[in-house]
């Protein structure tokens, strides 16, 4: 080894395509619309300000307004089920795989 090829960053690997697979149902999810009343508490109370964490965009887009992807929203204090919440259209979707497995427990 020469002492050019020990100071040289190691070659890396191009990267690889990252895919999201449950079994061999395919890589997509099935969403469906929730109704926001069951999904977080307080929607009653407008006076109120709601504090609800997202955990950051995900690869779907909404199917409802078709032009934002969705957000991932886990139970806490104020929701009751974790959900994918679009923010332009505040639309909330379950996300399960196509054999009827939920992709959004853990």
């Amino acid at each position: 080894m020469t002492l050019h090829e020990a100071m040289s960053p190691p070659q890396q690997q191009p990267p690889q395509p990252s895919r999201r697979r449950h079994g061999d149902d395919g890589e997509y999810l099935v969403l469906t619309e929730l109704n926001p009343r069951m999904v977080i508490d307080h929607l009653d109370d407008e006076d109120q300000p709601l504090h609800v964490l997202s955990f950051g965009s995900v690869r779907e887009i909404c199917p409802k307004c078709q032009t934002h992807h969705l957000k991932l929203v886990l139970r806490q204090r104020t929701v009751r089920v974790a959900h994918l919440f679009c923010a332009e259209c505040e639309s909330c979707f379950d996300a399960h795989y196509p054999n009827g497995v939920s992709a959004l427990t853990i």
